[in-house]
């Protein structure tokens, strides 16, 4: 990138200008990842400061039975298969029961399309749990499972939403965004939940007043440009809703190892690379960059490995999701090295490693506690990037 176009991009985003398509796909192209990195970074700190967000969560999948076959996707398994399952209500209650200790604030529930599971079974699972963790925040479902439900209870999306409100229900899941564009949509997503769909679900749910994530997975088959036009269809939408709380970036994973049963079902893999820390945090810059509307870009370290998660942190993220525990959806599929779990402790740990001052919140990102940064008296003690 020459002097003139880094000149004019820095006093667009120092301005407070909206860049534009043409202006994401410049910065991919730029292999200046320090200018790039130290741009976000100045986005995040006038945004959030020197905070990083974390919660505690835990991740439940009550099912990964599935109809759709996504090409990219480990987890899902077909009925009868091995190590096909299914949980029992109660089944998913006692096991969220017994991961209630540390002060747990929030439950994050996706699972695969079921083909024969009862609409009812969802509501009542939200309502067990619920009346199980009063105090848990539930956090469940995909725009591509809402969708589902629509096909298997002749109910609208609206109504649908409804009940699950009802039931408690306070924030739809990101997932089923992939890659929007049909370029490449076509050739990973086997359900029939695209853009048209995926962002009327969304705008329903904050119609009624939910606010929820927004995710896109990247690293696969699409190209800088595919990636451009995902963001500014979400900033589009956010314009219209204001719902959307927090970008993710997802790190498509290879399927290393699946160590139940020997196959390997990422059918994309053969002609794939996984993007590399490097083309990571530009990711997460330019999409701090271009997402000027949406107030926290989150970096979810079991996808990326801790340490680029905590350097994500320099590159315009300001949080690093939860505890975890276990997220079977990668886990199950590739064995990348990240840990299962990482306590509220480690958290702040790495945090403060990083040079930021860890802020545990909920849900809905109100401040449940603030705790110290790192010690300045420590000559080592890293502190964030000066802007």
């Amino acid at each position: 990138m020459d002097v003139g176009l880094k000149r004019e991009l820095e006093d667009k985003v120092r301005a407070g200008e909206r860049l534009t398509r043409e202006d994401g796909i410049a910065l991919y192209e730029s292999d200046d990842l320090a200018w790039l990195g130290g741009l976000a970074h100045e986005v995040r700190m006038k945004k959030n400061g020197d905070v990083v967000h974390f919660n505690v969560n835990r991740h439940l999948n009550m099912t990964n039975v599935c109809t759709a076959s996504c090409a990219y996707c480990s987890f899902q398994r077909k009925p009868g298969e091995k190590d096909a399952y299914t949980m029992r209500i109660e089944e998913a209650v006692r096991l969220a029961k017994a991961m209630e200790g540390e002060n747990l604030t929030e439950l994050h529930i996706v699972n695969g399309l079921h083909p024969n599971l009862p609409w009812r079974y969802y509501p009542r699972s939200l309502s067990e749990l619920k009346k199980a963790l009063p105090d848990v925040s539930l956090k469940a479902f995909t725009a591509t499972e809402i969708h589902h439900f629509e096909t298997i209870s002749g109910l609208s999306a609206s109504e649908i939403l409804d009940e699950l409100i009802d039931a408690g229900l306070e924030s739809l899941t990101g997932g089923g965004a992939e890659i929007f564009d049909w370029e490449i949509r076509q050739h990973i997503v086997d359900h029939r939940t695209h853009w048209e769909d995926w962002s009327r679900i969304h705008r329903l749910a904050h119609e009624k007043g939910l606010k929820t994530p927004c995710t896109m997975l990247y690293g696969h088959i699409e190209e800088p440009r595919h990636r451009v036009d995902h963001v500014l269809r979400l900033r589009e939408l956010q314009d219209e809703t204001g719902g959307f709380q927090v970008f993710i970036p997802l790190r498509y994973q290879h399927d290393f190892v699946d160590v139940k049963d020997g196959k390997v079902r990422n059918r994309l893999q053969a002609r794939t690379q996984m993007a590399t820390g490097a083309e990571a945090l530009k990711t997460f810059a330019v999409s701090r960059l271009l997402f000027d509307n949406v107030p926290h870009v989150k970096v979810f370290w079991v996808m990326h490995g801790v340490q680029t998660a905590q350097l994500a942190l320099q590159h315009g993220a300001d949080d690093m999701d939860g505890s975890v525990v276990e997220y079977k959806i990668t886990h199950d599929a590739d064995n990348y090295g990240t840990p299962n779990k990482l306590t509220r402790e480690d958290l702040l740990d790495l945090i403060r490693d990083a040079g930021f001052r860890p802020v545990e919140r909920n849900t809905r990102y109100e401040i449940i506690r603030e705790y110290d940064g790192p010690d300045a008296g420590r000559r080592e003690s890293p502190q964030p990037m000066r802007v």
